[in-house]
């Protein structure tokens, strides 16, 4: 059935079982205490009747310390046996419990004596009849027998006002479970709800959940969390791949333009070679881009294979600094580096490209005659490299987006060989290391970036 398949159904199911045991449990202790109650006050009065029958038909019995043959048995044939007439009011017949007693001799098997009200009340394995035969040390049997109608008329009264007042608990508790059990899972059907609108492509939804503190409450916390990242993740390629088909866009522009023209009419080899040049140079522009993107999809898909083993860093950056120094004194620019002796352990060819891409960017931004400071250090674990340049600097509305992909704020940094992708890999690569990247710029004054890695 339909109704099974509902967690709260079957919530509710389970709770209403579980009250239905527990009433039925309490219900059935408490009607056994009653009875044993009842039973046993009987008996203190069957007991106290027994005594006065004994006490009547022995006034004087023997002390404990004589032998029974001293003190030979009453011949009870011999007289008539009366109870005392207080004695005799505890066999009343109207007694709602008809007490009554007999007495036998039980060497001739014989009746001796018993209450006026014993032929009347007297049945032998009577469904409704308690008490107990007892022998006395004279020989003979005395038998108390009552009728226990009142007690299991009074138990019964007893078994139904409990079974009343446990139907009316249950069916509160089943009321006050529903309710509780309907704001309990009052969150999974916010969930759901939301669920069901993101699926249907709406990613700006969320879960509204009062009750933080609870389990369903964090639980809605952390989808709220993962959907957020969801939606950011969603724009974020949205606007990767809107980018990047615009950045490719422009190579395969040029390329048709120039077969395009080269194709309309006859031209010399001259212009057939700077056609093709230029459809060459288009072409390796394309290159770089696509090897940019995916390698930052390599990152993204945790593809990108870092070696780890140990390294000099300073050798590192060293080789790096040498291998650009040329470029930067073509341009008229100072080098200037302080290394440290550091090792980490990390991958030298990803680590070169990083070194690498902040110099260059260094360069390409730098101002005429201007500085480039390289300083490599080991402080607290870590191993910090600063690479600081004396250009025009970035705007601090830039400066937060300058890793994100395909950002260019300042249009004069868009060039042929700028792929907008640079600082982006610089990141994916420092933190697949497990180090962190940041940036410090002024206007006109320069801009510094910082690598920390742990050594």
């Amino acid at each position: 059935m339909k109704i099974f398949n509902s967690i709260k159904w079957r919530l509710q199911l389970w709770y209403g079982l579980i009250l239905v045991l527990v009433l039925a449990g309490f219900g059935i202790i408490a009607l056994q205490l009653q009875y044993e109650r009842q039973m046993s006050l009987l008996n203190a009065e069957l007991e106290f009747r027994f005594q006065k029958v004994v006490s009547a038909l022995h006034p004087h019995p023997p002390p404990p310390d004589q032998r029974s043959d001293e003190f030979p048995p009453q011949d009870l044939r011999s007289r008539e046996f009366h109870l005392p007439p207080e004695a005799q009011a505890l066999f009343d017949s109207d007694d709602p419990h008809h007490f009554y007693f007999i007495i036998w001799d039980d060497n001739e098997d014989k009746k001796i004596a018993q209450s006026t009200n014993a032929l009347i009340f007297s049945r032998p394995n009577h469904l409704y009849q308690f008490g107990f035969t007892r022998r006395l040390p004279s020989g003979e049997m005395v038998s108390i027998e009552c009728c226990n109608v009142p007690e299991l008329h009074e138990l019964k009264v007893a078994a139904w006002k409990l079974a009343g007042a446990g139907v009316v608990i249950l069916i509160f508790g089943l009321a006050v479970g529903g309710w509780l059990v309907s704001h309990a899972i009052r969150p999974i059907n916010s969930i759901s709800d939301a669920a069901v609108k993101i699926s249907a492509g709406d990613l700006s939804q969320r879960i509204n959940v009062a009750e933080t503190e609870s389990e369903l409450g964090k639980l809605a916390a952390v989808l709220n969390s993962t959907f957020a990242r969801l939606e950011a993740a969603f724009a974020q390629q949205k606007q990767f791949a809107s980018d990047a088909a615009h950045e490719l866009r422009t190579p395969v522009s040029v390329i048709l333009t120039q077969t395009q023209t080269a194709l309309n009419r006859e031209r010399e080899a001259k212009d057939y070679k700077e056609t093709i040049e230029a459809c060459q140079r288009a072409a390796q522009r394309m290159k770089r881009l696509i090897s940019a993107l995916l390698e930052l999809a390599r990152f993204d898909a945790g593809q990108e294979h870092v070696k780890r083993k140990q390294l000099d860093l300073t050798q590192t950056v060293h080789d790096c600094v040498e291998m650009i120094r040329p470029i930067a004194e073509e341009h008229g620019l100072k080098l200037i580096s302080e290394f440290s002796p550091v090792e980490i352990t990390g991958d030298s060819e990803r680590l070169t490209q990083v070194v690498t891409n902040l110099l260059m960017n260094a360069i390409q931004y730098n101002k005429p005659r201007g500085e480039i400071r390289v300083k490599l250090e080991s402080k607290n674990g870590l191993a910090i490299l600063t690479v600081a340049d004396t250009g025009q600097g970035i705007s601090h509305l830039d400066l937060p987006h300058v890793f994100k992909r395909f950002y260019r704020g300042d249009k004069s940094r868009t060039g042929a060989s700028n792929t907008g992708l640079g600082l982006a890999i610089c990141k994916a690569t420092v933190e697949a290391h497990g180090g962190t990247i940041e940036v410090a710029s002024q206007e006109e004054v320069g801009t510094t970036f910082t690598i920390r890695l742990p050594s």
